[in-house]
């Protein structure tokens, strides 16, 4: 190694480590430029069908709890689309103008099941009744719970925490943003393996081999459509050929593609519109549970954002337009507890991972997105048809799309002394420990019926329950906490964690790339000068 450094030249280049990147190389379309109309609109559905899958999931394990059918679980899909579609224009225009989606957040999930078992709604004997009562709690929850992103995004108080933020706590953070929802990868793809595993095969060649092969230059963007359209038509054909005639119904459900229930119950055309289920009702401790799980929603929503900033070809977000990003995260849970989703929301991690697949970090294509999402959202029967997917051929594509949230955030290593004892325990110990715990937080669930923390106090269970069962979020307590308190006035602890390479964006006007990126329309940063 050291003749081959002296020697200098091509042959000593072939030793030398790939230079340290600022902004991602390689990306077609950067954060502020566009395809061409036709490639946008057909980049902008293929966004909408991969966010679609999380809102079906979402709907398909909630409504049963609260005692709904296929016409509330239809309402409730158009809701989350109609809520979506509003919250990422807001985001993309005014929020941090990263190309991210903002569907429905899984954090929500705890708060709301728990809401729909309290004894104040186990008065009510019609199904639908209770779904309306369950819906009416989740509102009120839900409104209040925004006002807590808000307070923290636009006081500028998770600006605060976003300055101390460095490349070895982003690590964590990101990879866990991507790996915490892989329950609903591979195990619901297995739920029907016939279509489930093709789904993945032929993705990964349309995605990965064909571009390469033929030197295409559109396979690789459109894999998500043609991977659904093949496979689709596979499934369509082991129905009518009666292949699933005499399984178990769970396999039934899975498999055929004529048990969804969604295109009979759902309406030729509704728009939601606010309060739709009726006066919100307000509880404290369901408030407090859901007020947990919107911190868990700006913790991944923070990871997200880091990995579209990223796959988008745009340099690190300067931490007030994160903050700004957080504060109209909050406005869009506020609408979402005005329509009634149920849930809050948060930055799609799929939609992310779907910017490395294309390659197209495009602003543009997103809101051409948020367009599909309304549209369908109103046009209740054709959302229907598309969302009646069957879940293994979108828990395939998961697969594939939060996996590039995960190699996303092991990039940020590059900016990391891997040689330091110090960066090697806290991003080792961090990544294992938001792994092992919320693992534990959620076998329990399924084991006992409950969390391993069983007070007297189901709120305070629950708040618990919501905070630990995010992997990204123990992630970043760890490590933040440790990258902040071990040797911390050590002099190479600054340049270990990489804290040198972010220090430009600290403020925004400090680097001239961050105008380019992030500033507001219509000159409004003369108005909002911090944010």
């Amino acid at each position: 190694m050291a003749q081959a450094a002296k020697g200098g030249g091509a042959k000593g280049d072939e030793f030398q480590p790939h230079p340290v990147k600022e902004q991602l190389p390689g990306v077609l379309y950067c954060l502020s430029s566009s395809p061409t109309w036709p490639e946008g609109i057909l980049l902008g559905f293929q966004h909408y069908l991969v966010m679609l899958g999380s809102i079906v999931l979402i709907s398909s394990v909630l409504v049963p709890f609260m005692g709904g059918g296929n016409v509330e679980k239809a309402e409730m899909i158009q809701t989350l689309l109609f809520a979506g579609a509003i919250n990422t224009l807001l985001q993309t225009l005014f929020g941090t103008r990263l190309p991210v989606v903002v569907g429905p957040s899984y954090a929500f999930l705890i708060p709301a099941i728990s809401t729909t078992f309290s004894r104040s709604l186990s008065i009510y004997a019609d199904p639908h009744q209770r779904f309306k009562q369950s819906m009416r709690v989740m509102q009120g929850s839900v409104i209040v719970a925004s006002t807590l992103q808000i307070i923290l995004g636009f006081f500028g108080l998770w600006r605060i925490f976003a300055r101390f933020l460095s490349p070895l706590s982003a690590v964590p953070l990101v990879t866990l943003t991507g790996l915490g929802l892989s329950a609903i990868g591979f195990p619901n793809l297995i739920k029907c393996v016939e279509i489930g595993l093709p789904a993945l095969v032929i993705l990964i060649i349309l995605s990965q081999y064909i571009p390469q092969m033929m030197k295409s230059k559109g396979a690789d963007r459109f894999a998500i459509i043609f991977t659904i359209i093949i496979v689709w038509a596979i499934a369509e054909i082991l129905t009518a050929a009666g292949a699933y005639n005499g399984r178990s119904p769970k396999t039934q459900l899975s498999c055929r593609t004529d048990r969804s229930g969604l295109i009979s119950a759902a309406p030729w055309l509704r728009v939601p519109y606010p309060f739709q289920w009726g006066r919100p009702s307000f509880n404290a401790g369901d408030v407090f549970v859901t007020l947990a799980a919107s911190v868990v929603a700006i913790i991944e929503s923070t990871g997200t954002f880091i990995a579209a900033a990223r796959y988008g070809s745009a340099t690190h977000i300067p931490p007030s337009v994160l903050s700004r990003g957080v504060g109209w995260l909050g406005i869009g849970t506020l609408v979402d507890g005005f329509l009634g989703t149920g849930v809050g929301s948060t930055a799609s991690v799929e939609n992310a991972g779907l910017l490395g697949l294309t390659k197209v970090g495009s602003r543009r294509v997103v809101q051409i997105a948020a367009g599909f999402m309304l549209f369908f959202s109103i046009l209740g029967k054709f959302g229907a048809f598309l969302a009646s997917i069957p879940l293994p051929i979108v828990a395939a594509l998961y697969c594939v799309l939060f996996g590039y949230v995960v190699s996303v955030g092991f990039g940020f290593l590059q900016f990391c002394n891997l040689n330091s004892f110090r960066t090697l325990f806290i991003l080792g110990f961090s990544i294992f420990m938001g792994l092992s715990v919320s693992q534990y937080f959620i076998q329990d669930i399924f084991l006992f019926g409950h969390g391993p923390v069983h007070t007297g106090s189901t709120t305070f269970n629950n708040i618990v329950q919501v905070i630990f069962s995010s992997a990204p979020t123990v992630a970043l307590i760890v490590a933040y906490f440790l990258d902040s308190t071990v040797a911390y006035r050590h002099g190479s602890t600054h340049r270990d964690s990489g804290r040198h390479w972010w220090e430009k964006f600290r403020n925004f006007n400090q680097d001239n790339r961050s105008e380019e990126f992030y500033a507001l329309p219509l000159n409004l940063n003369r108005f909002f000068p911090s944010f």
